[in-house]
């Protein structure tokens, strides 16, 4: 069986989602190809799907363009999609013989519509998998834009054409889609390497471990210094803007020993995640779903535009100690006491996230 797996490049939540079912498909059907279409590069893909596949490094869809991990740039949104579905039936025709050419007996997409209406085209099962769709995400910002009413009904015929969408919890309502199925949260879990950690990097008994993760979308912050706190930062971090004490990138490692890039770990993201004493994020599915299975707290830069936010935040208060901030307070020492109300807050139990598996026998039951 050869499936082909679309994957949004809109950061890393996505990513995420999907390798977990990748593993429970392969675990289930040991035969099973896998061919990615996604404008995540390979390297990113490699460390979260631990199958063999073949890559077509391309996006399939668009998404949204962002000004960076907090802000949608609107109008290169608009003019993205508006280029992406040009001549959309005739772009549909091609990338279904290309799925014909390819070999591919389904279409898993999480989330994009291109690859789900090629897969109706070329009379091949299609499954959507998140607890998104851009529809509605679109819609929320560029539902007014001239030009996107065709867009945004090409899109929703894409998602209604695919044999089932299946809704990640906690997941957008999603009515208008009578084809949704719900799925419990998918996450994949990380080695608490927290002790070993510690003593690579000499840390006192007392000292925490904070971690940053904005799901791979830019996003850089001069962060405060605060008392027995060692940050845990993407490398890219350490090129962020001089500091109040007016060092420059260049004398960062130096001059902030806090500040410990991810490369000088050796861990990657899940690992670290899992030995880290709290996780500072945006709201998005990936980091809370999966801070909620290790069961650390959260702490989290509030995106009140975002249609996801009410349904995630919720959701994660309920799962693990959090709390919302506005982006100003991160980069204020005040920040230290709300830190400390998470980590005196009583821990809970950890979030089940077993549903990867039930994806991955959905899929199977309708192609076995």
């Amino acid at each position: 069986m050869r499936l082909l797996v679309a994957i949004s490049h809109h950061g890393l939540g996505h990513l995420a989602q999907t390798a977990p079912v990748l593993d429970a498909l392969l675990a289930a059907h040991p035969d099973i190809e896998f061919l990615v279409w996604s404008g995540v590069v390979s390297e990113r893909l490699t460390e979260r799907i631990h199958a063999p596949f073949q890559h077509r490094c391309d996006p399939a869809d668009v998404g949204l363009v962002m000004h960076d991990a907090l802000r949608v740039d609107v109008a290169a949104s608009r003019e993205a999609y508006l280029e992406f579905h040009h001549d959309w039936p005739a772009r549909v025709a091609r990338e279904a013989e290309w799925l014909r050419d390819q070999g591919c007996d389904a279409v898993l997409s999480d989330v994009a519509c291109l690859p789900l209406a090629a897969a109706a085209h070329a009379g091949i099962p299609g499954f959507g998998l998140c607890s998104l769709n851009w529809v509605d995400i679109a819609h929320a910002y560029l539902a007014e834009q001239p030009g996107m009413a065709r867009v945004l009904e090409e899109m929703a015929a894409a998602y209604r054409s695919a044999r089932a969408f299946l809704r990640v919890t906690p997941a957008m309502s999603m009515a208008w889609l009578e084809n949704a199925e719900a799925v419990p949260p998918i996450a994949a879990r990380g080695v608490d390497c927290g002790a070993a950690l510690r003593a690579r990097l000499g840390m006192a008994p007392e000292e925490r471990l904070l971690l940053i993760g904005f799901g791979g979308i830019a996003y850089r912050a001069s962060l405060p210094a605060l008392p027995r706190v060692r940050w845990l930062v993407p490398d890219c971090w350490l090129g962020s803007r001089p500091l109040a004490d007016h060092s420059t990138p260049g004398d960062l490692r130096t001059s902030r020993p806090d500040l410990v890039p991810f490369s000088d770990t050796g861990l990657v993201f899940l690992d670290l995640l899992a030995s880290c004493d709290a996780l500072v994020t945006k709201v998005g599915y990936g980091s809370f779903v999966e801070a909620a299975a290790a069961g650390i707290p959260v702490l989290y830069l509030d995106r009140p535009d975002w249609p996801e936010s009410p349904i995630l935040t919720l959701w994660l208060m309920a799962h693990t100690p959090s709390q919302g901030i506005d982006e100003a307070a991160l980069f204020e020492p005040t920040i230290a006491a709300r830190l400390a109300a998470l980590w005196a807050a009583q821990p809970m139990r950890c979030a089940s996230a077993a549903g990867a598996e039930h994806a991955a026998r959905r899929v199977l039951e309708c192609l076995l």
